[in-house]
């Protein structure tokens, strides 16, 4: 008899994607949906698979999961997000590591991820191993704003069966995440003193393009991976940036430098100095 499972799905207006992704994981003890107040028809359609919803503030993907992850029922649990699904042959690897589990705490799965509706087989994609099964008590995801990674304490194996992972259906979803993103990314550098330096600006962004369409053959994917690695050295760019610009906000005044003018900068005059009428 194997270990009882809970699926964690975290969901904000899926209602696009969240019915494949629950059809693919109804098969576990339990599935737990936590909700960032979505707006669409999200919710009715979780509640044809589940009654256990919650709703919860987001503030970034590890801060609402690390708050879900103690309230699953079960020991063991899997983290799918709502643009995932658990191909069949996974289903069949988690339920045969769960028989016994031994001494492990965790596993890690590989995803299959397609953009634009088309996979991408190169790049660095096709090793995009991520742990996403693992037991509670030994497990919680970093203290990151984009990117985190779950750690887990023990002993960690690999599942087999691909993660199908659906990335953006269009540019404009990209777009949409790459604003937010960017910005939390330059606020993680920012905590681990990172500097926006000439050689972060402008190298590190061509040696991303570079490592992704040249030397892990992204150009095998033709326009589609062409356009992904294009798309990662701007993003790597934009973060560097919005990290110049906060040193830039933050940087004192010069000395010499002109005194702001308008309204804020007379008010904080003295009376003696703004003259009288």
């Amino acid at each position: 008899m194997r270990e009882p499972l809970t699926i964690l799905i975290p969901a904000y207006n899926e209602e696009g994607n969240i019915r494949e992704c629950l059809d693919s994981v109804k098969w576990a003890d339990e599935i737990f949906v936590v909700d960032s107040f979505s707006t669409d028809r999200t919710l009715e359609i979780c509640r044809e698979y589940t009654d256990r919803i919650a709703q919860h503030e987001y503030v970034n993907s590890a801060a609402q999961k690390n708050w879900a992850i103690p309230q699953a029922t079960h020991k063991w649990v899997m983290i799918v997000d709502s643009d995932e699904r658990v191909s069949e042959r996974l289903r069949q690897s988690i339920c045969r590591v769960l028989e016994n589990p031994k001494d492990f705490d965790g596993f890690f799965v590989q995803r299959q991820s397609f953009f634009l509706g088309k996979p991408i087989m190169h790049g660095g994609w096709e090793k995009d191993y991520v742990l996403r099964l693992f037991n509670k008590e030994r497990g919680r995801y970093q203290d990151r704003q984009v990117h985190a990674c779950i750690e887990v304490e023990g002993k960690r194996g690999y599942l087999d069966g691909p993660l199908y992972h659906y990335t953006y259906r269009n540019l404009d979803q990209y777009f949409e995440k790459f604003l937010r993103y960017t910005k939390w990314a330059a606020g993680d550098l920012k905590s681990g003193e990172r500097s926006p330096s000439w050689t972060n600006l402008s190298i590190r962004p061509c040696m991303r393009f570079l490592k992704m369409y040249v030397m892990r053959l992204g150009f095998l994917d033709g326009k589609h991976g062409l356009v992904l690695s294009m798309l990662a050295a701007f993003s790597v760019f934009t973060k560097y940036a919005r990290l110049w610009e906060m040193s830039v906000r933050e940087a004192p005044r010069k000395v010499g430098e002109p005194e702001r003018q308008g309204p804020t900068a007379a008010a904080a005059r003295p009376e003696s100095v703004r003259g009288k009428s």
